[in-house]
């Protein structure tokens, strides 16, 4: 059984490092976001089995936050807990409403979002990675390739390839989604984020270069290109 995967989303760095190390400390693998955009990208690449959400971000608020991701087939049973300094009963209801777990006030103590954490793993299995088409523990595996998140590693016939982290980024979130064909566009947005200047055909450059790096044997594709639609993982099992 692989570990229990907490996504933080919060703007406050000092309260992300120290949420970080003692969740890390009971043993949960621990991802983080500074705003919301970025939070859903990721969440959607590991998808965690709970996700601690900041109320106020700088770019959108934890409700509309948590409202998308309910709205996401993929993440809608995911269960969030929400932090925020607004303790007015009308906040805690709208959270609630949005789709929320648990709702805790700042300031807080650690060892009681700790026992919340517990108390919803508890009452709700974690998403298990391993039930997912092509998916193991910590990362992906499909006919001779495979993708460690947790070590940043891909090994294909054995063999530990070395990617750019863009490469990486992008074989990890078409793997994430096999069998589904995403245009550069799409790709542009989750792997390189909304805010990047980056043309469309720089993707064509990083998909041609990861090509190169894993599909080592000839015989064997990962990547397909449909044509004047995207690119797409091919999903196949081992």
């Amino acid at each position: 059984m692989s570990r229990v995967n907490i996504l933080v989303i919060d703007d406050e760095s000092d309260l992300v490092e120290l949420l970080k190390y003692n969740l890390a400390k009971e043993g949960y693998n621990v991802e983080f976001a500074f705003n919301g955009f970025d939070g859903i990208k990721i969440a959607e690449v590991v998808k965690p089995d709970i996700i601690i959400l900041d109320l106020m971000l700088p770019d959108i608020n934890g409700y509309e936050v948590c409202k998308r991701m309910k709205q996401n087939s993929r993440l809608s049973g995911v269960p969030v807990i929400f932090l925020s300094a607004k303790q007015e009963e009308v906040d805690k209801i709208l959270g609630f409403e949005a789709g929320a777990e648990d709702y805790i006030i700042k300031p807080f103590s650690v060892n009681e979002l700790l026992a919340r954490v517990r108390a919803i793993l508890k009452r709700i299995p974690p998403v298990q990675i391993n039930n997912k088409h092509g998916a193991i523990a910590d990362g992906y595996m499909f006919k001779n390739i495979s993708a460690n998140i947790n070590k940043h590693s891909v090994t294909v016939k054995n063999t530990e390839i070395k990617l750019s982290p863009i490469e990486f980024k992008i074989l990890i979130f078409l793997m994430t989604y096999a069998g589904d064909v995403f245009s550069r566009e799409k790709l542009l947005d989750n792997v390189w984020g909304n805010n990047s200047f980056v043309e469309p055909r720089t993707v064509d450059v990083h998909i041609r270069r990861l090509r190169s790096n894993i599909e080592i044997d000839e015989s064997v594709r990962f990547i397909e290109t449909i044509r004047g639609v995207g690119y797409k993982f091919i999903d196949e099992k081992i």
